[in-house]
């Protein structure tokens, strides 16, 4: 059976069509496909979200993943990301948990944190 999707790879939202023999229709360019095709195999996504953090300033410090995740997996990393907390100072892009879960994918600082 056929399933649609709206391509996010780019701000033109292509509805596409893809089959079960991985056929993708309705794309404007070729990521619109990769979109497509990973989209029903192994979806990823990139995590943003905040840690706890000590400061006289901020509650929390927003970060990133520094990669696409499993997007099975992301109330996981979302656990240890609640288990976290941080002192300032703080660097952009600082890594705040590296490898999490076992990804191979960092989480990272968002934002620098000077006191």
């Amino acid at each position: 059976m056929a399933q649609n999707l709206i391509c996010i790879v780019c701000p033109r939202g292509c509805h596409l069509t893809i089959d079960e023999n991985k056929n993708v229709s309705g794309n404007s360019c070729p990521r619109g496909v990769n979109y497509a095709i990973n989209e029903i195999t192994c979806p990823k996504r990139i995590l943003t979200s905040t840690v706890k953090l000590v400061s006289k300033s901020l509650a929390r410090l927003p970060v990133i993943t520094s990669e696409e995740i499993d997007k099975n997996i992301i109330f996981d990393v979302m656990k240890e990301l609640n288990k976290v907390e941080v002192k300032a100072p703080i660097k952009m892009h600082e890594i705040i948990i590296k490898n999490v879960l076992n990804t191979g994918v960092n989480i990272i600082s968002t934002r620098e944190i000077i006191e």
